[in-house]
């Protein structure tokens, strides 16, 4: 059985910067790291989606990588992602694993899309690469049935699932599943991309984690979003949903990748180095910044 546990917090995901040259910059990476961790995330995911894990080389992700274990210094969970070409993926895993991370975030493979029993062997694969356990990412090509679910709940291994597709029936499936199998210690997430537009559905089928790259971005009203969600403050969820997420979601829509792009643009709006996005994502237009900084504006307002 896994005994990997998250305390009932925001769960942090980092970007990760670059600077004037394109190149990853640990200085910035640290201030980043640090600035959030005075806001008391339960864990830190780190080389995932929002920190650009596509796009990092294996030299690359180990400076990430060594950078959030040193600067949480075990203060909190690390979870390092992995993914793509297995090759890649495994080099990953192990590199997280020699360098203290605490958990691997598995994301789907690189371009094919194979049958469930690949799939399945893609997660084993990597989970007999290391000591380590890790959390199953269920989208894009990693999309998994009951009984692939099944077969990976079985797993000690598997610490837990992330869903990213967003079919509610399919996670309450999931998580009857992992009733069923006697894995109390399975723990699942929301993943979709902006969760906490989402998360009040995923909370009723049993699904209590969720993911947040705002909390990159605007820690405070990241924070007080979940402490109406925590409180089951159902107006005060409402009122920053429609001030702030759903205006940000809205923006975010206008263009495949600014869940990252959008995230990275809010930091340096607020003044912090962490430079653009890199290829195949785009950095925002002028226009689409203006719109961001307003709802960051007002989202800020909301919060007090």
């Amino acid at each position: 059985m896994s005994e990997l546990v998250f305390p009932q917090r925001v769960l942090y995901f980092p970007v990760t910067p670059f600077d004037e040259r394109g190149a990853v910059a640990p200085d910035a990476l640290d201030e980043h790291l640090a600035s959030r961790l005075v806001h008391n995330p339960g864990a830190v995911f780190i080389a995932c989606g929002t920190g650009e894990f596509h796009a990092l080389s294996l030299a690359e992700y180990e400076l990430v990588v060594g950078r959030g274990v040193a600067v949480t210094s075990g203060t909190v969970p690390v979870v390092a992602g992995t993914g793509g070409p297995l090759g890649h993926a495994i080099e990953c895993a192990i590199a997280a694993e020699k360098l203290g991370a605490n958990a691997l975030l598995v994301m789907p493979p690189y371009l094919v899309t194979g049958p469930q029993a690949g799939t399945v062997a893609y997660v084993e694969t990597i989970a007999a690469a290391t000591d380590l356990p890790l959390i199953v990412y269920h989208r894009g090509a990693s999309q998994l049935s009951i009984s692939s679910f099944e077969v990976l709940a079985a797993n000690p291994r598997v610490a837990g699932f992330k869903d990213g597709v967003g079919d509610i029936a399919l996670a309450q499936e999931f998580v009857l599943a992992a009733g069923r199998s006697g894995r109390s210690d399975l723990q699942f997430f929301n993943g979709l991309l902006t969760a906490e537009l989402s998360q009040r559905a995923y909370r009723a089928v049993g699904v209590p984690l969720y993911s947040s790259a705002v909390f990159a971005m605007a820690p405070e009203i990241a924070n007080a979003w979940f402490r109406a969600y925590i409180a089951h403050d159902d107006a005060r969820l409402d009122e920053l949903l429609e001030g702030f997420f759903v205006p940000l979601v809205r923006l975010r829509d206008t263009t495949p990748g600014y869940a990252v792009a959008l995230i990275k643009a809010g930091l340096e709006l607020a003044g912090a180095r962490v430079g653009g996005v890199r290829p195949p994502l785009v950095a925002p237009s002028a226009e689409h910044r203006e719109r961001l900084a307003r709802v960051l504006e007002r989202g800020r307002e909301l919060v007090g």
